[in-house]
């Protein structure tokens, strides 16, 4: 496994500003490897796949979970991959357990846009050392890919909702997420011009969405892939949860180590 090492800069900016950009991580024969993994996927998707675009419109915007559980590339390169040792580094962790994989596709000319969101508050785990690692397989500019809120990673938690049609999360008890109006100066608003082997590597909590894929001959696939460090705890709160699909078998404050969740490193 071969994989440069994650500068302090590189550190200091996830950790001020919750999300940072890390170009020439993983190399032409991982980008490759994925490319046919997502023939595969695509080809068999499984029961959590989910189409956002609706009937007629232009583009697709199709997502996929849990790929690693039935997929052998995709658990290939859970556990072979550098993204495990990119999310220690980055973390500062010294032990990793991975949570789950997702896949997104966004076909030319897609609308569809993913909204604001907090991705931690989907998920049964509780600590800091959350972060999820977005790896492009084709070049991505700064109005068709990931956008983040420069230093909400320290804001509170707020209610999750649905993506196909944006119905809230039930019986969480959490707060609905306030208006983004990005053309204020009240938030700083991050993105990049990200090429395949660059990753984008978030913290669990920062506010983030995503843009539609406006190019009419340019397709837009990700793989996302949700790392967990030290201070990690299975957490599952009141209502609604994404994550775990299924029962782990841990309870509230255990480790994650279990099958769903192994340890990587």
């Amino acid at each position: 496994m071969n994989v440069r090492e994650v500068s302090q800069a590189e550190r200091l900016t996830y950790e001020n500003d919750g999300a940072a950009h890390l170009p020439n991580i993983f190399s032409a024969d991982w980008i490759e490897f994925l490319c046919e993994a997502f023939k595969t996927a695509l080809a068999e998707p499984g029961p959590l796949a989910e189409e956002y675009t609706p009937e007629g419109k232009s583009g697709r915007f199709f997502a996929d979970l849990n790929m690693w559980q039935r997929l052998e590339p995709f658990r290939k390169f859970v556990f072979d991959s550098p993204a495990s040792v990119v999310a220690a580094q980055i973390m500062g962790a010294t032990r990793i357990n991975f949570l789950y994989d997702q896949m997104f596709v966004k076909e030319p000319s897609t609308e569809e846009e993913t909204p604001w969101h907090q991705d931690q508050p989907y998920w049964a785990v509780k600590g800091r050392q959350v972060c999820s690692i977005w790896i492009p397989l084709d070049p991505v500019t700064k109005d068709s890919g990931l956008r983040f809120i420069k230093g909400s990673h320290f804001w509170e938690a707020y209610n999750p909702h649905h993506f196909a049609d944006d119905t809230p999360y039930e019986g969480t008890g959490l707060p609905e997420l306030p208006q983004i109006d990005i053309s204020s100066e009240e938030h700083e608003i991050l993105s990049w011009n990200v090429e395949p082997g660059d990753c984008l590597v978030f913290q669990g909590m920062i506010v983030h969405g995503a843009f539609g894929n406006p190019n009419p001959s340019q397709i837009r696939r990700a793989l996302a892939t949700r790392w967990c460090g030290d201070d990690v705890r299975y957490f599952r709160g009141k209502g609604e949860s994404a994550i775990p699909t299924s029962d782990p078998g841990l309870n509230n404050g255990d480790l994650l180590d279990c099958a769903l969740f192994p340890r990587v490193c």
